[in-house]
Parts: structure tokens; C-alpha cells; sequence
């Protein structure tokens, strides 16, 4: 983290790793959707906020005035030594049209319906012998002790990396999506042992193929073309990165809501059919995800004069609060019936990973709940979030029984 001015008004100067945001942003979107719907920022060499769900959806929706190049909000910006902008940084998310839809393509059979089903006793099994490994103790951490393994152990399975590197992928998550306020000198320096550990899983998968996604990505083609090294490493990025963080903070962020509700526990408990409707709107409140943009030539949207290389930050989160298209948008309703939330991304780079996701956080929430009985927060302060661009809970104390 480095040392900067604090943020006085997010309507001139927001930055979405400034420790207001960091502890509760909500009220931060409140107030911005009323006075000033899109934000700007000298910060990170410039960069927009849009909050309403409109403008949100609109820019998401935009591939002529804006490119997903890169996705990730930092001090810097792609070079010359970065993959051409039809590819990006980590394909499919960071690809613009044509491209886009054939690396997006090459995907969706990996996590289709079936593919996650197949999956789901594997995520039962672990969470299962992580909630046995707990037994007896009162006071357990749901994040350190519980979320955050499972998409680890999920997608360390997927891509045919050793599980006990899931300290390792951690550490990446920090280094891409929580740093993001270093220098970019000390970004590039801090991504080099990032880089090295993935190169060296390809290279093992070259010389001993297995029957997993990084084997699949190596006999891969593309228009009868072979991927890209530089395609294959993004794309082992995203899966590591993108896989494990949105997930691990969609299940705290649920958890940490229902230690504070003991009724809807209750309720959950009495009405186990009723959970999948309650974590669509646990994703709607807490969506984990903003996503970034940048902008492709100096362009006015919405009287904004946006310049070549400004950053947008998409927050999802903040369109899933809009009144103007969520009643109540401020509360959560566990039996919400019309829910139409943008948690997953709205456009083209909707999340392809939805299935893998909703079936983690149900898995999840299904055995935690048939553990225990009750439990909530046991010191409400020592609650700690991510900063950037991926929001959940990194340390959840909670007293269960």
C-alpha cells in the first residue's frame, strides 16, 4: 500500500482503494448516483466512475468507444510489450471484437451445466472435511478457515496445478488485484515471480499432458491456428486469478450477511429450497466485481469529455444498488422474485464462469449451514476487506455453535 492523500470528495478524486471505500462503499455510491452519476479521478492517470445502472450498462455494452485490453485499474497502462488489444492481457475477458468471440467460444464448453455438475461432489467432499477439520472450535475464521479454500482447491483441480500451492495463488490475487495502487515500476518487478510459476506449470503440462485446462489450452486452436503463448499465459492468469477471488468473496460476503441476520438463517435452515434465491440476491448486494475499461479515442459520454488510455471503472456493484431499477435496492430480501442483477458483468465479457460460481457458493453455504446451528460476527470490528477492484471479506471472525 502506498502513502496518499486521503479521499476528500469521490465525485473529483475517488480512489477505490482509499480505506472509506475499502471499509463501506455503499454509501460512497449513494451519494454519487444523486449529486454527480460519473465520477473522475486524476488518480491512475485519470479515470471515470459511473454508478447508475444505465451508464454502467451502456459503457459494458460499448465496444466501439472502449476496449477491455486490460481489465485490471492501475497506475500505468498496457505497452508495447503487451498483447495486441484484439487479445489483451488475459483472453477471453480482456479481448475486444472479433476476437473476442472466438476465444470466449473456446470456453464455454469447459464450464457448461454438465462440466459443474460433475464437479459439484468435489466441492461437497472439501467443504465437508474443511467444516470436520473445524469440529469443537467456537470461534472460527469464515474467510482464512473456509471461503477462500474452496475456489483454490476448485480451480487448482480445473487447471492441473498441486492444491498446496494455494498459498501461491493467494499471493497472486493480491499482487494483480489488490496492489494496484504500487508504482507500475514495482507492479512489472512483483509480477515477475507471478509470470515464472506459470510458465513452468505450461511447460510441465507440455512435457507430461494431463486431462485438465492447461493441457486443453495447449492442443487448442483458434481459426486451425495453435494459441499464442502469450494467449495460453493470459488466459492461466484469468483462470487463477479471476476464478479464485470473485468466488472466495461471494461466499464471505454471504456469510458475513447472515451472521448478522440470525432470522434469515433460521429461515434458510427451515427453507432450504429458498437458498438459491436468497444468494442471487447476496450476489446482487454484495457483488464482489468492478471492471475496468479504457477508453479508445478522446470521446463525450453523458457530457463527460473522456480522453484516449482514461480509465472506466464499471462497478457492477454499485448498478445492482439503483433504485431506478431495484425496489428497495438499499436492503436485502432473501425471497427477492424479480432479480435481473448484473453481478456476473452485463455485455459481451459476462462471466463464463457463472455456473462454476453460483454452484461454489451454494455447495458452500449448503454444508456451513447444515454444520451449524448459529453463528455470528465476533468482533464486528476485526472484519477486514479487500481493496481494489474485488471486494470481499479477508479476515470473518465468527462464534458458531
Amino acid at each position: 500500500m502506498t502513502i496518499k492523500p486521503p479521499v476528500e470528495d469521490f465525485a473529483t478524486d475517488f480512489d477505490h482503494t482509499d480505506p472509506k471505500w475499502v471499509k463501506d462503499p455503499y454509501p460512497i455510491w449513494d451519494d454519487l448516483r444523486e449529486r454527480c452519476p460519473i465520477a473522475h479521478t486524476e488518480r491512475y492517470g485519470g479515470a471515470w466512475l459511473p454508478v447508475r445502472h444505465e451508464d454502467v450498462a451502456a459503457i459494458a455494452h460499448d465496444t466501439e468507444h472502449f476496449t477491455s485490453r486490460t481489465v485490471v485499474m492501475g497506475n500505468g497502462r498496457p505497452g508495447e510489450e503487451a498483447p495486441p488489444a484484439p487479445i489483451g492481457v488475459a483472453p477471453p475477458i480482456s479481448s475486444d471484437p472479433p476476437f473476442h468471440a472466438m476465444a470466449r467460444r473456446l470456453f464455454q464448453p469447459v464450464f457448461a451445466p454438465k462440466q459443474i455438475d460433475d464437479l459439484e461432489p468435489f466441492v461437497r467432499n472439501l467443504c465437508r472435511g474443511m467444516l470436520d477439520g473445524l469440529a469443537g472450535q467456537e470461534l472460527v475464521d469464515g474467510s482464512v478457515d473456509y471461503a477462500e479454500h474452496i475456489p483454490v482447491a476448485v480451480i487448482a483441480k480445473m487447471v492441473g496445478i498441486p492444491p498446496e500451492d494455494g498459498e501461491i495463488f493467494r499471493g497472486f490475487v493480491h499482487e494483480i488485484l489488490e496492489a494496484v495502487d504500487l508504482p507500475i515500476e514495482e507492479r512489472i518487478e512483483r509480477f515477475a515471480p507471478i509470470e515464472e510459476y506459470i510458465i513452468a506449470r505450461v511447460e510441465e503440462h507440455q512435457a507430461n499432458p494431463q486431462d485438465d485446462l492447461t493441457t486443453f489450452l495447449l492442443n487448442a486452436e483458434i481459426a486451425g491456428q495453435p494459441l499464442s503463448p502469450e494467449h495460453i499465459f493470459g488466459s492461466m492468469v484469468l483462470l487463477i486469478v479471476a476464478g479464485i477471488d470473485t468466488t472466495w468473496s461471494a461466499i464471505g460476503s454471504s456469510m458475513w450477511h447472515l451472521a448478522q441476520h440470525p432470522e434469515e438463517v433460521a429461515r434458510l435452515k427451515a427453507e432450504p429450497e429458498l437458498l438459491p434465491t436468497a444468494i442471487e440476491e447476496f450476489l446482487r448486494a454484495y457483488a464482489p466485481v468492478n471492471m475496468a475499461r479504457l477508453v479508445k479515442e478522446d470521446f463525450d459520454f453523458q457530457g463527460c469529455p473522456m480522453k484516449k488510455d482514461d480509465w472506466i471503472l464499471l462497478s457492477f456493484p454499485a448498478a445492482n444498488r439503483d433504485p431506478e431499477v431495484f425496489k428497495d435496492a438499499d436492503k436485502v430480501i432473501i425471497d427477492r422474485e424479480v432479480n435481473r442483477h448484473a453481478a456476473f458483468g452485463l455485455g459481451i465479457h459476462r462471466c463464463l464462469g457463472s455456473n462454476l460460481a453460483r454452484m461454489e457458493i451454494r455447495v458452500a453455504l449448503e454444508e456451513w449451514l447444515d454444520r451449524y446451528d448459529s453463528f455470528s460476527l465476533a468482533d464486528p470490528d476485526a472484519v477486514t476487506f479487500s481493496q481494489g477492484q474485488v471486494r470481499g471479506p479477508r479476515q470473518l471472525p465468527l462464534k458458531v455453535s
